[in-house]
Protein backbone atom coordinates (compact mmCIF):
# COMPACT_ATOMS: atom_id res chain seq x y z
CA UNK A 1 0.00 0.00 0.00
CA UNK A 2 1.60 3.27 -0.70
CA UNK A 3 0.54 6.10 1.57
CA UNK A 4 1.68 9.85 1.14
CA UNK A 5 1.14 13.30 3.54
CA UNK A 6 2.60 16.28 3.32
CA UNK A 7 5.47 17.62 5.35
CA UNK A 8 5.79 21.30 5.69
CA UNK A 9 3.78 21.30 2.58
CA UNK A 10 6.27 19.23 0.97
CA UNK A 11 4.95 15.73 -0.55
CA UNK A 12 6.07 12.52 1.14
CA UNK A 13 5.86 8.92 -0.26
CA UNK A 14 6.30 5.39 1.71
CA UNK A 15 5.06 2.30 1.37
CA UNK A 16 3.87 -0.09 4.08
CA UNK A 17 4.03 -4.21 3.38
CA UNK A 18 1.89 -6.72 5.65
CA UNK A 19 0.88 -6.31 9.44
CA UNK A 20 2.23 -7.34 12.55
CA UNK A 21 5.17 -5.75 14.74
CA UNK A 22 5.99 -2.70 12.52
CA UNK A 23 9.93 -2.00 11.41
CA UNK A 24 10.98 0.97 8.84
CA UNK A 25 13.63 0.30 6.65
CA UNK A 26 15.19 3.38 5.53
CA UNK A 27 17.31 3.61 1.68
CA UNK A 28 20.40 5.37 1.40
CA UNK A 29 22.70 7.99 -1.22
CA UNK A 30 21.38 7.58 -5.36
CA UNK A 31 18.61 4.76 -3.93
CA UNK A 32 14.50 4.96 -3.48
CA UNK A 33 12.79 2.97 -1.29
CA UNK A 34 12.14 0.35 -3.71
CA UNK A 35 15.86 -1.42 -3.17
CA UNK A 36 14.15 -3.14 -0.30
CA UNK A 37 11.64 -4.45 -2.14
CA UNK A 38 12.73 -7.97 -1.98
CA UNK A 39 13.31 -8.05 2.08
CA UNK A 40 9.83 -6.16 2.20
CA UNK A 41 8.39 -9.10 0.15
CA UNK A 42 9.95 -11.53 2.63
CA UNK A 43 9.26 -9.67 6.17
CA UNK A 44 5.86 -9.20 5.16
CA UNK A 45 4.47 -12.77 6.32
CA UNK A 46 5.25 -11.33 9.81
CA UNK A 47 6.07 -7.84 9.99
CA UNK A 48 4.20 -4.75 9.08
CA UNK A 49 7.42 -3.19 6.92
CA UNK A 50 7.32 0.81 6.09
CA UNK A 51 9.52 1.72 4.04
CA UNK A 52 9.68 5.67 2.91
CA UNK A 53 11.08 7.25 0.23
CA UNK A 54 13.38 9.79 1.46
CA UNK A 55 12.91 13.75 0.69
CA UNK A 56 14.61 14.06 -3.10
CA UNK A 57 14.31 10.51 -3.73
CA UNK A 58 11.51 8.06 -5.55
CA UNK A 59 8.35 9.77 -5.39
CA UNK A 60 9.09 12.19 -2.20
CA UNK A 61 9.81 16.12 -3.18
CA UNK A 62 12.72 17.40 -1.64
CA UNK A 63 11.98 19.32 2.11
CA UNK A 64 13.57 23.05 3.03
CA UNK A 65 16.00 20.64 5.70
CA UNK A 66 17.86 18.70 3.52
CA UNK A 67 20.13 18.01 6.38
CA UNK A 68 20.74 14.50 7.70
CA UNK A 69 18.97 15.75 11.00
CA UNK A 70 15.91 17.19 8.84
CA UNK A 71 15.62 14.15 7.17
CA UNK A 72 14.94 11.83 10.72
CA UNK A 73 12.11 14.76 11.04
CA UNK A 74 10.59 12.69 8.28
CA UNK A 75 10.96 9.42 9.82
CA UNK A 76 9.83 10.41 12.66
CA UNK A 77 6.79 12.27 11.15
CA UNK A 78 6.24 9.04 9.27
CA UNK A 79 6.07 7.12 13.00
CA UNK A 80 3.33 9.08 13.88
CA UNK A 81 1.22 9.41 10.74
CA UNK A 82 1.39 5.22 11.57
CA UNK A 83 0.86 5.61 15.42
CA UNK A 84 3.77 3.88 16.43
CA UNK A 85 4.89 4.15 20.00
CA UNK A 86 8.13 2.69 19.23
CA UNK A 87 9.64 0.00 16.27
CA UNK A 88 12.96 -1.02 14.85
CA UNK A 89 14.49 1.22 12.53
CA UNK A 90 17.30 0.20 9.79
CA UNK A 91 18.67 2.12 7.56
CA UNK A 92 21.17 1.32 4.63
CA UNK A 93 24.50 3.52 4.36
CA UNK A 94 23.30 7.49 4.19
CA UNK A 95 19.87 5.75 6.08
CA UNK A 96 21.78 4.80 8.69
CA UNK A 97 23.12 7.77 9.39
CA UNK A 98 19.51 9.04 9.25
CA UNK A 99 18.64 6.28 11.51
CA UNK A 100 21.23 7.63 14.09
CA UNK A 101 20.22 11.08 13.78
CA UNK A 102 16.50 9.55 14.62
CA UNK A 103 18.02 7.40 17.82
CA UNK A 104 19.88 11.07 18.84
CA UNK A 105 16.80 13.01 19.34
CA UNK A 106 13.80 10.41 19.12
CA UNK A 107 15.60 7.09 21.13
CA UNK A 108 11.96 6.53 22.60
CA UNK A 109 10.23 5.82 19.40
CA UNK A 110 13.27 3.42 18.74
CA UNK A 111 12.94 -0.43 20.02
CA UNK A 112 16.06 -1.44 18.36
CA UNK A 113 18.29 -0.42 15.13
CA UNK A 114 20.62 -1.27 12.49
CA UNK A 115 23.15 -0.05 10.48
CA UNK A 116 23.29 -2.11 7.13
CA UNK A 117 26.18 -1.10 5.37
CA UNK A 118 26.65 2.00 7.47
CA UNK A 119 28.71 3.70 10.14
CA UNK A 120 28.29 6.18 13.12
CA UNK A 121 31.74 7.89 12.23
CA UNK A 122 31.98 11.27 10.67
CA UNK A 123 33.57 12.08 6.96
CA UNK A 124 37.20 11.69 7.14
CA UNK A 125 39.13 14.69 5.23
CA UNK A 126 39.73 11.86 2.42
CA UNK A 127 35.71 11.45 2.23
CA UNK A 128 34.63 14.60 2.25
CA UNK A 129 37.30 15.14 -0.83
CA UNK A 130 35.67 12.66 -2.41
CA UNK A 131 32.28 14.00 -1.89
CA UNK A 132 33.43 17.45 -3.69
CA UNK A 133 34.87 15.82 -6.64
CA UNK A 134 31.67 14.20 -6.66
CA UNK A 135 29.31 17.39 -6.28
CA UNK A 136 31.19 18.93 -9.15
CA UNK A 137 30.80 16.18 -11.17
CA UNK A 138 26.93 16.46 -10.83
CA UNK A 139 27.26 19.99 -11.19
CA UNK A 140 29.00 19.60 -14.96
CA UNK A 141 27.07 16.28 -16.05
CA UNK A 142 24.01 15.67 -14.31
CA UNK A 143 22.81 13.47 -11.37
CA UNK A 144 22.14 9.78 -13.65
CA UNK A 145 25.72 10.26 -15.01
CA UNK A 146 26.87 9.98 -11.45
CA UNK A 147 25.22 6.97 -10.41
CA UNK A 148 26.03 5.55 -13.83
CA UNK A 149 29.60 6.08 -13.02
CA UNK A 150 29.17 5.53 -9.07
CA UNK A 151 27.20 2.66 -8.76
CA UNK A 152 29.51 -0.65 -9.87
CA UNK A 153 31.65 0.62 -7.35
CA UNK A 154 28.90 -0.56 -4.82
CA UNK A 155 28.95 -3.72 -5.53
CA UNK A 156 31.39 -6.71 -5.19
CA UNK A 157 33.99 -8.19 -7.79
CA UNK A 158 31.74 -11.31 -7.60
CA UNK A 159 28.67 -9.46 -8.40
CA UNK A 160 30.14 -7.75 -11.42
CA UNK A 161 31.42 -10.71 -13.06
CA UNK A 162 28.72 -13.16 -12.14
CA UNK A 163 25.63 -11.09 -12.15
CA UNK A 164 26.05 -7.88 -14.09
CA UNK A 165 22.76 -7.79 -15.04
CA UNK A 166 21.51 -6.94 -11.05
CA UNK A 167 24.03 -4.05 -11.55
CA UNK A 168 22.52 -2.94 -15.07
CA UNK A 169 18.85 -3.44 -13.20
CA UNK A 170 19.76 -0.89 -10.39
CA UNK A 171 21.62 1.90 -12.35
CA UNK A 172 18.43 1.91 -14.78
CA UNK A 173 15.94 2.66 -11.37
CA UNK A 174 18.07 6.03 -11.28
CA UNK A 175 16.98 7.52 -14.21
CA UNK A 176 14.57 10.49 -11.90
CA UNK A 177 16.96 11.36 -9.85
CA UNK A 178 17.79 14.48 -9.83
CA UNK A 179 21.44 16.67 -9.30
CA UNK A 180 20.02 18.82 -6.35
CA UNK A 181 18.44 15.73 -4.69
CA UNK A 182 22.61 13.74 -5.03
CA UNK A 183 24.13 17.46 -3.89
CA UNK A 184 22.05 17.35 -0.89
CA UNK A 185 22.63 14.49 0.19
CA UNK A 186 26.16 14.70 -0.37
CA UNK A 187 26.18 17.84 1.54
CA UNK A 188 24.21 16.10 4.46
CA UNK A 189 26.79 13.60 4.83
CA UNK A 190 29.97 15.80 4.54
CA UNK A 191 27.90 17.97 7.71
CA UNK A 192 26.83 15.47 9.77
CA UNK A 193 28.78 14.64 13.12
CA UNK A 194 30.32 11.42 14.37
CA UNK A 195 27.41 10.36 16.27
CA UNK A 196 29.70 6.86 17.86
CA UNK A 197 28.58 8.07 21.44
CA UNK A 198 24.75 7.04 20.24
CA UNK A 199 26.45 3.60 19.97
CA UNK A 200 27.88 3.21 23.41
CA UNK A 201 24.86 5.01 24.92
CA UNK A 202 22.24 2.02 23.18
CA UNK A 203 20.92 0.25 25.63
CA UNK A 204 18.19 -1.07 22.94
CA UNK A 205 19.68 -4.23 20.40
CA UNK A 206 21.94 -2.97 17.66
CA UNK A 207 22.07 -4.58 14.22
CA UNK A 208 25.81 -4.49 12.26
CA UNK A 209 25.78 -5.69 8.29
CA UNK A 210 28.73 -5.32 6.71
CA UNK A 211 29.88 -6.44 3.45
CA UNK A 212 33.19 -7.73 3.05
CA UNK A 213 34.17 -6.27 0.19
CA UNK A 214 32.49 -3.04 0.95
CA UNK A 215 34.42 -0.01 -0.70
CA UNK A 216 32.03 2.82 0.55
CA UNK A 217 31.62 1.50 4.35
CA UNK A 218 34.59 -0.80 4.99
CA UNK A 219 34.48 -3.86 6.81
CA UNK A 220 37.65 -2.26 8.89
CA UNK A 221 35.28 0.74 9.92
CA UNK A 222 31.87 -1.37 11.22
CA UNK A 223 34.41 -3.79 13.29
CA UNK A 224 36.03 -0.55 15.09
CA UNK A 225 32.86 0.37 16.20
CA UNK A 226 30.42 -3.06 16.17
CA UNK A 227 31.63 -3.77 20.14
CA UNK A 228 30.33 -0.49 21.09
CA UNK A 229 26.67 -0.97 22.24
CA UNK A 230 25.63 -2.95 25.34
CA UNK A 231 24.18 -5.32 22.75
CA UNK A 232 25.24 -5.89 19.28
CA UNK A 233 24.03 -8.28 16.57
CA UNK A 234 26.65 -8.72 13.79
CA UNK A 235 26.42 -10.48 10.51
CA UNK A 236 29.31 -9.88 7.63
CA UNK A 237 28.01 -10.49 4.29
CA UNK A 238 30.91 -12.99 2.84
CA UNK A 239 29.91 -12.05 -1.04
CA UNK A 240 28.74 -8.23 -0.95
CA UNK A 241 29.71 -4.87 -1.49
CA UNK A 242 28.08 -2.02 -0.15
CA UNK A 243 24.44 -3.74 -1.16
CA UNK A 244 24.12 -6.81 0.68
CA UNK A 245 20.09 -6.52 0.19
CA UNK A 246 20.50 -6.81 -3.57
CA UNK A 247 23.94 -9.21 -4.05
CA UNK A 248 22.67 -11.69 -1.01
CA UNK A 249 18.89 -11.43 -0.57
CA UNK A 250 18.22 -14.75 1.11
CA UNK A 251 20.71 -14.14 3.56
CA UNK A 252 19.97 -10.41 4.65
CA UNK A 253 15.99 -11.03 4.51
CA UNK A 254 16.86 -14.11 7.18
CA UNK A 255 19.48 -12.30 9.27
CA UNK A 256 16.79 -8.86 9.40
CA UNK A 257 14.04 -11.55 10.59
CA UNK A 258 16.53 -12.96 12.86
CA UNK A 259 17.38 -9.34 14.25
CA UNK A 260 13.74 -8.54 14.25
CA UNK A 261 12.79 -11.43 16.49
CA UNK A 262 14.96 -11.31 19.05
Amino acid sequence: MTKSFFYQNKKIVYRVFGTGMPVILVHGFGEDGTVWDQQAEYLKENFKVIIPDLPGSGQSELIDDMSIEGMAEVIHSIIHEEDIDACPVIGHSMGGYITLALVEKYYNHVSAFGLFHSSAFADSEEKIATRRKGIAFIKEHGGFEFLKTATPNLFSTTTKDERPELIDEQIASLSSFSGAALVSYYEAMIQRPDRTNILKEATVPVLFAMGKYDNAIPLADGLKQCHLPEKSYIHILQQSGHMGMLEETEKTNLLLEKFLLQ
